[in-house]
């Protein structure tokens, strides 16, 4: 039986209290890759992991995208799993991820709106967006999606390949200047459906952020995404 390998992608910012929660609940045979990839923490979050034995790398740019980009480039993985360590991501759902990837899916997503699956770290605005985006992205590109925006989610490796993911920016659309966050979560949702990738779903609960300070912006995420899906609709290939 081909034996895949798993590599964990972990962005951190100041997230001290919830590595604290997440990373004991990691299982070894979970994974064969980690990359715990930090944004400048100042909270202790880069010497919990040094301390730990936690490989962690400081990212050269700024921004989610980028600690994406960055990440991939230090794993040989076939799978690669994006989490969140700050509470919102189950460790639990790594398993059920890997294995819808070993079933012949090239995306799997952990989606917060099915099976009984909730998030708890909700707000009225975030739900509106969650589930508006969900439906224009589907309207747009004839996708079947439940949730398009959770970053709790595996990939094939060769499907970043061909989604182009990494380095979106320098694909001829984003100028910097325009500070548009060009994410994996978007991009990916978009691109998988346009290439009529398998993208599967698992019921996958977000609990509520552990410490820390929320990093996304309502006004600027959200018009960011707009941006990014008009962009895709009109432009994309």
């Amino acid at each position: 039986m081909e034996r895949h390998k798993v590599a964990l992608i972990i962005p951190t910012l100041n997230e001290r209290d919830g590595m604290k929660w997440f990373m004991p609940r990691l299982k070894k045979d979970w994974y064969d890759e980690i990359v715990v990839i930090d944004g400048g923490s100042t909270d202790g979050t880069i010497e919990y992991c040094k301390d730990n034995g936690y490989p962690v790398y400081v990212q050269k740019e700024n921004g989610l995208p980028k600690a994406y980009d960055e990440a991939f480039m230090r794993t040989t993985s076939d799978i690669i799993i994006t989490l969140t360590p700050d509470g919102n991501s189950l460790p639990e759902l790594i398993p059920g991820l890997v294995d819808k990837i070993k079933e012949g899916c090239d995306m799997v997503i952990a989606s917060r709106y099915i099976g009984g699956a909730r998030s708890d770290d909700d707000d009225i605005f975030t739900a509106f967006g969650n589930h508006f985006f969900t439906a224009l992205i589907n309207l747009l590109f004839n996708a079947k999606y439940t949730d398009v925006l959770v970053g709790l989610r595996a990939y094939r490796r060769d499907a970043i390949d061909k989604m182009k993911l990494r380095d979106q920016d320098k694909q001829g659309w984003l100028k910097s200047k325009l500070n548009i966050m060009n994410s994996w979560e978007t991009g990916s949702s978009i691109r998988a459906a346009r290439l009529k990738l398998k993208v599967c779903d698992i019921p996958g609960d977000e609990p509520k952020r552990i410490g820390g300070v929320r990093k996304m912006s309502i006004i600027k995420n959200g018009s960011c995404a707009l941006l990014h899906v008009l962009h895709e609709f009109f432009m994309g290939k």
